[in-house]
């Protein structure tokens, strides 16, 4: 049985530190989301963390968010993002569980999305994952691939770029993460001239938000801080 309590003090505790950290940064602590990240958790968690204020949920995996949202469909304002790697196969799924993809790394994923939103007259937002490590387990774009993607995904009309996102090489200490952050900003400073919808910096999590929302973050994603440890059987 989870302890709703525990739930509940890790998400004030965490939307206060958001805050603070705003202040700090000469900030408004209202420009920065805080998603919580229910991948691996099962679908009571996200009820508890429902109940104590949360909206905000990111899901790793279409097949597992897809066994626990018919327990979900009663969190009318609650919005669910899927921020994991998206398989071709899986894009018509996607458009109809998740209210956004913040993800996409491929113009053929867009592509098939659009389609999908559109056929459920749906719009759906879109952050570009970008890929700014040298690590093989990461996954994104390549920054140089960044205009073209940008200008091919604008004709569409069933989803809209509106942000980037990207994942540092995960270290104890988070001033490492602070040149990818800073980096992805300038990225989206640079596109946003002839893309001025991407106004989105999806960068931060557990143990690095704090800097994250430093160099300009406007969604930070903690999971393991309000849920705990990993419960939930992948699939």
């Amino acid at each position: 049985m989870l302890n709703e309590m525990s739930i509940t003090e890790n998400i004030a505790r965490l939307k206060e530190e958001v805050a603070s950290t705003c202040r700090s940064a000469g900030r408004d602590e209202h420009e920065v989301a805080l998603m919580a990240v229910s991948k691996v958790h099962p679908a009571e968690a996200i009820l508890e963390a429902y109940e104590a204020g949360q909206r905000l949920f990111g899901e790793n995996r279409v097949q597992e968010f897809e066994q626990k949202s018919p327990q979900l469909t009663g969190l009318r304002d609650a919005s669910f993002h899927l921020i994991g790697p998206l398989q071709s196969n899986k894009t018509s799924k996607a458009a109809e569980l998740f209210d956004a993809i913040d993800a996409v790394d491929a113009l053929k994923i867009a592509q098939r999305l659009d389609t999908a939103a559109a056929a459920r007259n749906k719009k759906l937002p879109l952050l570009i994952e970008v890929k700014l490590s040298h690590e093989e387990s990461k996954h994104g774009i390549d920054p140089a691939e960044l205009p073209a993607l940008l200008n091919a995904i604008a004709p569409l009309t069933a989803v809209e770029a509106v942000g980037l996102m990207t994942v540092p090489p995960w270290s104890e200490d988070a001033e490492t993460a602070r040149p990818y952050f800073r980096e992805l900003r300038r990225l989206r400073d640079e596109v946003q001239k002839t893309h001025p919808s991407l106004t989105q910096l999806s960068m931060g999590m557990s143990n690095d938000f704090r800097v994250a929302i430093e160099e300009g973050s406007t969604c930070v994603r903690v999971g393991t801080a309000i849920f705990g440890k990993r419960v939930y059987e992948t699939v």
